[in-house]
C-alpha cells in the first residue's frame, strides 16, 4: 500500500484543480477555504483522540507546524483559488505552480544539504516539459495580472514549505501536525477575507459535493501522504511528483467534465512521467 502513495498522491492532488474550479463559482475563494479548514481542522482534532495521539508539543514544534499549515493551505491554496476566480484558467496556475520541483532542486542542497544528482536534474527538467507540452500551447489571449502574481505566490509557498516541513520531520504525530496546520490556515483565511471579500457560499449540490471531495480526499488524503512522503524521502524527489499534476488534471478534465483530450496531452503526459521515472528511481548500486 505504501508503495502505491505516489501514485495515489498524483490522482487526488490532480482532482484539486477540477473540484477548486468548481467552488469558487458557488463561493468566494477565502470564505470557501475558511469554511473548508475548520472542518479539516475538527476532523483532524478527532482523529488525533481516537489515536490518542498526545496533542501538547514543544512551542517550537506548534510554531513551526502553523508556519507550514499558512504556507500549503495558506498562501499556496489561497493563491491558487484567488487566482482561478479572478479568470486565470485552472491549467495555466498548474502550469505555474508545477515550477516546484525546479526551485525546490535548486533550494535542497543550500537549505537541506541534500544533493540533486545530474539524473535527478534530468529528470526535472523533462518532467517540466511535459507540463509544459500539456499547458504551454493553450496560452491564449490576456492573463490577469493578479492572477499570475498569486500563483506565483502560491509557486513560492508550496516550495517554502516542503523545504520547511522536511526541516520540522516527524516531531509530531501526522495527525497532531494536520491539526495545527489546518487551524492555523482557517485562521489565516478567515482574516484574509474580512480584509479583501465580500464573502459568499452557496451550497449548490455541485459546491457540496467539490467541498466534500477537497475536504476528505485532498486535506485528509493527498495532504497527509504529501507529509508522509516528505518525511521519508527528499524533498527535491518528492516536489518531482508535482510535475505529473498538469497532464493527469488533463485526462480527468477528459474523463469528467468532457474537456478535450489532443496528442499532445497524451505525449507531455508520457514525457513528464518518464521524467518523474528518471528522477525519483533508486540509485542501481555498482
Amino acid at each position: 500500500m505504501i508503495r502505491a502513495f505516489p501514485f495515489l498522491f498524483v490522482i487526488l492532488w490532480s482532482s484539486a484543480f477540477i473540484s477548486g474550479k468548481i467552488i469558487v463559482e458557488d463561493a468566494s475563494p477565502f470564505a470557501a477555504l475558511g469554511f473548508r479548514f475548520a472542518l479539516v481542522a475538527f476532523g483532524f482534532f478527532c482523529f488525533a483522540l481516537i489515536l490518542k495521539d498526545n496533542l501538547s508539543a514543544r512551542r517550537r514544534d506548534i510554531l513551526e507546524a502553523c508556519g507550514t499549515g499558512i504556507l500549503f493551505h495558506g498562501l499556496y491554496l489561497g493563491g491558487v483559488f484567488f487566482a482561478v476566480s479572478k479568470g486565470l484558467p485552472a491549467g495555466i496556475a498548474a502550469l505555474i505552480v508545477s515550477l516546484q520541483p525546479v526551485l525546490t532542486g535548486a533550494l535542497a542542497g543550500p537549505v537541506l544539504g541534500e544533493m540533486v544528482t545530474w539524473r535527478q536534474w534530468a529528470g526535472i527538467m523533462l518532467g517540466f516539459g511535459g507540463a509544459a507540452i500539456v499547458l504551454g500551447l493553450d496560452v491564449g489571449g490576456e492573463l490577469p495580472f493578479i492572477g499570475l502574481v498569486a500563483t506565483g505566490v502560491a509557486l513560492l509557498a508550496v516550495t517554502a514549505g516542503t523545504l520547511w516541513q522536511k526541516r520540522l520531520g516527524d516531531r509530531l504525530p501526522l495527525s497532531v501536525l494536520n491539526l495545527y496546520q489546518a487551524t492555523a490556515a482557517c485562521a489565516f483565511h478567515i482574516l484574509i477575507m474580512l480584509a479583501i471579500e465580500q464573502p459568499f457560499l452557496d451550497f449548490t449540490g455541485s459546491f457540496i459535493l467539490a467541498m466534500g471531495w477537497q475536504i476528505l480526499a485532498i486535506s485528509f488524503g493527498a495532504f497527509s501522504i504529501l507529509m508522509y512522503l516528505i518525511k521519508v524521502g527528499s524533498a527535491s524527489q518528492t516536489a518531482t511528483l508535482f510535475f505529473l499534476v498538469p497532464p493527469v488534471s488533463a485526462v480527468m478534465g477528459w474523463l469528467f467534465v468532457n474537456e478535450n483530450l489532443t496528442a499532445t496531452d497524451v505525449i507531455g503526459l508520457l514525457v513528464a512521467t518518464f521524467g518523474v521515472y528518471v528522477a525519483t528511481r533508486p540509485q542501481t548500486e555498482k
